[in-house]
Formats: C-alpha cells, structure tokens, sequence
C-alpha cells in the first residue's frame, strides 16, 4: 500500500497543515486505551445494564467512529499498529508478547519508527502510562521507543490489579526504574495521569499515551463498586455484576481526568481519543451488543470497538462517521493534525478528512481493505489466523484449521448468514490476503 498520505484529497492536505498554525500552536494528545471492553459495555453503546456517563461525555462531546476497528483480536498486535501505523505482522508482532519463550509470538522489530519518535520532531513531549505490552527488556522499553516518559506496567495482564505481580514478576516501573506501588490499577494509572497533566508545561504540547488495563481478566473491582452493582441490578449473574463493577470503576476514573483537563483549561486545545485494543472476552461477562463472537474471535464482536475523538471548538458534538477505520489510522491522523513530516511507509489513513466534514464511507473509501491476524500457541498450533474486509465483504477464520467463511457486513452486521455463492469475490479476498501473507513473511516476529 502507498503512503497514507496520498490517499488525502488536496484540499483536507491544505486544511491540515494550517489548521493549528492558525492559533500557533500544536494540540495537545491525549490517547486514552482501555483493555477488552467490549462494543456493547458502554451507556452510549446502547447498554442498559450498567452506567457510564463520563465516557458517554467523551462521545457526546466529540466524534463518534460506528465502523471503528482494532487491528487484531487481542493486545499485543493491536497496540503495535496503534504505535506505528502499520500492520502488526509488518512490524513483527503477529500474536501477544509474553514473559515465557515458549509462548511468545511477538517481537517488536526495533527499527520500526513509532508515533511518539515522530511528534517529539514536531516539538511534542512524549508519556507512556499504563500497559506497554510490546517488549519486556532492551531494545524495546517505552523510554527506548519514543517516550520521554514512562509509568506503568511492562507485561501483559496483571494476576492481580492490587499485587500488579504477573507470574510473580513485578514490571511496574517509572522510566527503567522498578517500582511498587500501592493500590487499585486503575486508580494508580489515573493519579499518575493527573500528575503528568498538573505538571505539564502550558507552553509545550504533550503526547499522553494511557493504557488502561481495565476491564482486562481477572475481572477485580473494588468491593465498594460490587456492592452499589449489586443493590442495583438485582437479576444480574455474578459474572456480569463484577464485570460492569470494573467497567463503571473504570468511567469514574476518565471522569476524573476529563475534571483535571478542564481545571488546567487545557480541554480547548486537547484532543482526546477513547478506544478499545479489541472486543469484549465473553467468558469474563463482557458484552458486545449484537455483534457475533467476542475477544480472540474474527467475527465483528472479536474487532470491532467502541472510538471516539474530542477536539473542542473544532470537532461538532454528537457527531459520528460510517467511515472504515482502524486502530493504525491513529498515527497518520496525529501526524497530520501535527504537521509531523511522515516519510517512511504506513499502512494506516488518516482521518483527518472525516472529522469535520461529515463524509460518508461511501464515497472516500467504500473499496478500502483492512487485514487482521493473530499468532498463538496453545491448540492453535504456533499458526496465525486471519480475516480480511474489502468494503462492504468479509473474509474470516476464527482458527488457523478452519475454512475461511465470507460475509456481507453491511447487509449482515451479525454475521449471520454465511455467503456460498460469491466464489470469484471469495476468490479476490482470498488472493488480497495471500499477497499481505507473502509481505509479512520477511518480518521475523521472534527475537
């Protein structure tokens, strides 16, 4: 695929490039992602077994993505493609980044330039907060690509949100330094984001990249939240109770930065994106509204995630998109909002066109295709599985050992009618995919 940048008709490539230098100053970023929420575990999603009204403000205030997808089924992969614009098997991290050899399917390929490296070139302060899930060691630590600043957590899921231990290993660290923290996950990641923001320069623009962990298994609210979930809605299974308690856990939390962004009148001139690294995982009581399957799956409940982008003053409230994005298109969107100079090649598109003039999928990119993967081990073998959308047809495998099934997700958003009698669009998906297949095979994904 030719650079993003190519795909962006000449008048939005004029709008971008002096849309900021009109006030003569660079926004602000603040890249909210949160863990396994699921497409229907959200007030404004069309729940109704649970409340969220500050991530409900979020989409209320701002832009709404309905055809928003991540780029893989689990973590690792999509939070390469967020971090770089590209696919994640173009940048080695086919399948998720673990502790143990034997069951690491992912290496992030050190050379790959990132989305902090390229908005400090355009005078950005960079931060990390939260997950990092794309290297455990040297050469791929967050203050190694990119951010100036790190406070988190290096691994995968935490055992346990108060111990943060996983496998008994410790990998919160501020910078490179090991650290023990006290305290809920998801309370710590929020006090450490309102501290950056409280110390941020006025004069300086930041990137602020927070990764949640929440609502990611093991499913732990604090029991205060069980119990308020509990007097509330009283035929719900104890499964659920505990999910939405750390889901509303989590909203209070985005409510307390949206509060500090507007005590620090920073609100004007911060974009805000909110999103999910993939579906919700069934078996922990997530819901993904009507959508088919859920986390781990290819079906639309596996990849397709609740997105949204606040720019106040410049993006219409309650707006919303049909357009087909990606969780990669987050890297050309803020290089061009920036003005940050992107040679190199990228898979994603930015947005930018999208967010103002309300221009429909339709007529921009209606033939556009998005590829997904996941490596694993386990009864998958060490083999990778995919899917492919080309417009309005999907083309998917839910296991390496399956036959691909083809959809019409627009006709068919659930997914419930299998297409037999299309062989030559099977055939062009079919061909599509192998053709990524072939490029991702030069890009080792293992140390």
């Amino acid at each position: 695929m030719k650079n993003t940048i190519l795909y962006i008709p000449l008048f939005f490539l004029f709008v971008g490039k002096n849309y900021c230098k009109a006030e003569n100053k660079n926004p602000n970023f603040l890249l909210i992602l949160v863990d396994d929420l699921g497409y229907g575990d959200l007030s404004c999603q069309g729940a109704t077994d649970l409340h969220t009204p500050n991530i409900d403000s979020l989409f209320n205030m701002g832009i709404k993505f309905t055809n928003f997808y991540s780029n893989s089924t689990v973590s690792s992969p999509t939070r390469a493609s967020l971090m770089t614009g590209r696919y994640p098997d173009l940048v080695g991290v086919p399948g998720v980044i673990r502790t143990h050899e034997e069951n690491n399917w992912g290496y992030f390929s050190p050379n790959t330039v990132t989305l902090p490296e390229i908005l400090k070139k355009s005078g950005y302060k960079t931060a990390m907060i939260g997950k990092w899930h794309l290297g455990l060691e040297s050469p791929n630590l967050p203050n190694e690509r990119g951010f100036d600043f790190f406070h988190g957590f290096l691994g995968d899921m935490m055992d346990d949100y108060w111990t943060h231990l996983r496998h008994d290993t410790n990998y919160m660290r501020l910078n490179k330094k090991v650290i023990n923290p006290k305290g809920h996950a998801t309370d710590i990641f929020t006090d450490w984001t309102i501290e950056y923001i409280n110390k941020s320069k006025k004069n300086q623009p930041f990137f602020l990249y927070l990764a949640y962990n929440a609502p990611h298994f093991p499913i732990q609210p604090p029991e205060e939240w069980i119990d308020r979930v509990k007097a509330r809605e009283k035929n719900a299974t104890e499964k659920r109770v505990q999910n939405i308690a750390l889901i509303e856990h989590l909203d209070a939390n985005i409510g307390r930065l949206i509060e500090t962004l507007n005590k620090n009148k920073l609100m004007e001139n911060t974009i805000v994106v909110f999103v999910s690294d993939n579906g919700g995982h069934l078996p922990s009581g997530a819901s993904n509204g009507k959508l088919r399957g859920g986390k781990q799956d290819m079906f639309e409940g596996g990849i397709k995630v609740p997105a949204c982008m606040v720019w106040k003053n410049k993006i219409s409230p309650r707006s919303q998109t049909n357009v087909l994005s990606a969780t990669m298109d987050v890297f050309p969107t803020f290089g061009q909002i920036s003005n940050a100079k992107i040679s190199h090649k990228i898979d994603g598109m930015s947005l930018f066109p999208f967010l103002f003039t309300g221009v429909e999928t339709e007529e921009n990119n209606s033939e556009r295709e998005i590829f997904f993967m996941r490596r694993e081990g386990g009864e998958y073998g060490g083999l990778c599985y995919y899917a492919v959308r080309k417009g309005e047809y999907k083309l998917l495998q839910n296991k390496p050992f399956e036959n691909f099934e083809l959809y019409n997700v627009n006709k068919d958003p659930y997914e419930k009618e299998k297409i037999a009698n299309m062989p030559e669009k099977y055939k062009e998906l079919k061909s599509l995919l192998t053709r990524h297949i072939q490029k991702s095979g030069s890009v080792p994904w293992q140390k």
